[in-house]
């Protein structure tokens, strides 16, 4: 199960602005036809075998329309569960449970779907040592979300931000005049906590890279034959990370080069919503 990365005071302003887009000026539907007196107790269920993420996020949603919803959850972030799990038990005031049901179901499938996706990619390089990581193709507004569901599916974390760690790239290289040069360039400003990562696309660079003194050398749309020609040429000088075309059905011939990170936009940007849904008794 992934460290916790989400403390009620960052998720709440933007779940509030979530409840905010969705409810406006009031949810006419659920107001005209329940009383501030009625009372519901609905189920939170899977329609699909799923990896559950957003249990936290799943709750602070009710929380923050009414203190007097209740909820009991049947397992925990992490788990993984069959079709037809009951995941959560909800009882409260009706207008506070259908007002928030969309707003949670959101949350919580998108990360659902995240997390299991991962866990699929993570999976699929046994029995190698290298683990699976994201990118910072995220949506825009979601990303420490996501960030959470990628753990939460067993994999690592890349860089959170821009200052996180130092990337250079093929632009930056052109601009720099050589690879070298990018790097010294860097290394003059750099604090000492950060990192230096270069992607590479030849096996040129590669030697380059190392001469420079990277910490990691990302070697990037290589060929599972290229990759292992220059992981052997690092021989564990550096973090290797592979990148680049990697799907569910490349990406063990790609750990079986000996790499020691994979990175995939695919465990977000291509991961699905899961269907679950709020079943009112």
């Amino acid at each position: 199960m992934a460290q916790r990365l989400l403390h009620d005071f960052i998720i709440e302003e933007h779940i509030k602005n979530s409840l905010k887009e969705d409810i406006d000026f009031g949810d006419i539907t659920t107001d005209f036809l329940y009383s501030e007196n009625d009372t519901i107790t609905a189920y939170l269920n899977t329609r699909c075998d799923a990896v559950v993420c957003g249990l936290d996020v799943f709750k602070k949603v009710f929380d923050i329309l009414s203190n007097d919803v209740k909820i009991e959850f049947f397992c925990k972030d992490g788990d993984f569960i069959k079709t037809g799990t009951n995941i959560a038990k909800i009882e409260g005031p009706a207008r506070a449970v259908l007002t928030g049901e969309r707003t949670a179901l959101n949350y919580v499938q998108r990360m659902s779907g995240i997390a299991t996706e991962t866990k699929r990619y993570q999976d699929a390089i046994a029995p190698y040592n290298a683990f699976v990581t994201d990118t910072r193709k995220n949506t825009p507004g979601f990303r420490m979300f996501e960030k959470y569901a990628v753990m939460t599916g067993g994999a690592k974390l890349h860089r959170f931000n821009l200052s996180d760690c130092v990337m250079i790239k093929d632009n930056h290289i052109k601009h720099a005049g050589s690879l070298t040069n990018a790097v010294n360039k860097i290394k003059e400003n750099l604090s000492h906590t950060h990192k230096i990562e270069v992607e590479c696309d030849t096996y040129a660079q590669v030697e380059e890279a190392l001469a420079a003194g990277c910490d990691i050398i990302m070697l990037d749309n290589m060929t599972p034959k290229e990759m292992k020609k220059c992981v052997d040429l690092i021989n564990h000088k550096t973090i290797v990370e592979a990148s680049g075309n990697v799907k569910i059905h490349t990406i063990n011939e790609i750990a079986s080069t000996g790499v020691d990170v994979i990175s995939t936009s695919a465990i977000v940007a291509q991961a699905p919503v899961l269907d679950f849904g709020l079943d009112i008794l």
